[in-house]
């Protein structure tokens, strides 16, 4: 039986996928397969994925989540490893480690508790492992799942945590909040996506939040202590401003499919990621409290991350509440 199946939505994704896949061949643990589940790539994407000997599918709908639900139904690992084009997994041995708390069987997941901190990448790249999130407003409401070098914690929300020396065991409970996970290299079991999986579309935290309230008890997850390396926009500030308004344009578009409601969560997280935008001093406490923990002026960023995030949120939302937004072209679409 194959181990470990990891699943991967492409779309015009050549300039990132190749960094991937050797990352995976080079894997100490051999036990796998690869399915790369493309939208309709009209670059290298599909030659390189052959190169690596995965398994290609079709993904008609395009979208990075519909590609996920479209690798679990075909997975054939015990467990299924969701990862994106533009994640490299940093070590040889990464695989193995991420595996290893599975011996427990509460567990059904586990993800790594950091992003991979490259001093040569990108300035962007470099910012979301500083603040252990790929949104600013994750980081700003406390939502996110990856650890940050200000408070040197992955959430801001108050968790069961159990320390187990190589990974922090977490206890998730129905009806509260939970932070942003399930992307970036997570690992399930394959029994729990395939279960669960209810519509075209696979929302990393949807699926979590569906089982939580539907059962009414909660699910343990494995937060291991290694990284893993998203090169997020690398430096492009015209690629941020893309992603961002994707993400929120994707979160209203999609709202009837989706199983987390966001707004009516953190509806006091979206008036603090206001105020603390608008007010400027919070952000620049931020930028200087992160500096002095860790040397780089990608730390800068963050005030332009804020704006951004917020001016382009506010954009979109405006377009939803008019009835004029639109989904995203992906026709044109690369990483």
């Amino acid at each position: 039986m194959i181990k470990v199946s990891f699943v991967i939505p492409t779309l015009n994704s050549q300039k990132v996928l190749e960094s991937c896949l050797k990352s995976i061949k080079k894997q100490n643990f051999k036990n796998y397969e690869i399915l790369i589940i493309d939208g309709g790539s009209i670059d290298q994407t599909l030659s390189i994925a052959k190169k690596y000997h995965s398994k290609i599918y079709q993904n008609p709908l395009k979208t990075a989540e519909a590609g996920k639900a479209i690798g679990v139904k075909h997975a054939q690992g015990e467990y299924i490893c969701l990862i994106d084009s533009d994640n490299t997994l940093p070590s040889e041995n990464w695989l193995k480690q991420m595996l290893s708390p599975f011996t427990d069987k509460q567990i059904i997941g586990s993800e790594p508790i950091s992003f991979t901190y490259r001093k040569n990448s990108g300035f962007i790249e470099r910012y979301s492992a500083l603040i252990g999130a790929n949104d600013p407003y994750a980081f700003i409401v406390g939502v996110s799942d990856r650890k940050n070098f200000i408070n040197n914690r992955w959430t801001s929300l108050k968790i069961d945590q159990i320390d187990q020396h190589k990974y922090i065991k977490i206890k998730l409970k129905p009806n509260s909040t939970i932070p942003t996970i399930g992307a970036n290299g997570t690992i399930f079991r394959s029994n729990f996506l395939k279960n669960n999986l209810s519509s075209d579309y696979l929302f990393d935290i949807d699926i979590v939040s569906q089982v939580l309230n539907l059962t009414q008890t909660p699910l343990f997850f494995a937060k291991v202590k290694i990284s893993i390396i998203h090169s997020f926009c690398e430096s492009s500030i015209k690629k941020f401003i893309r992603k961002q308004n994707r993400r929120l344009s994707d979160y209203f578009y999609f709202q009837n499919l989706r199983q987390y409601n966001w707004t009516q969560t953190n509806h006091l997280g979206l008036l603090k990621f206001i105020f603390y935008t608008i007010l400027i001093i919070p952000i620049f406490i931020d930028v200087f409290r992160g500096f002095s923990k860790k040397i780089d002026f990608a730390w800068f960023f963050h005030p332009i991350a804020c704006w951004i995030t917020l001016i382009v949120y506010s954009m979109v939302y405006l377009k939803y509440k008019l009835g004029s937004l639109k989904g995203i072209d992906r026709v044109s679409w690369k990483q």
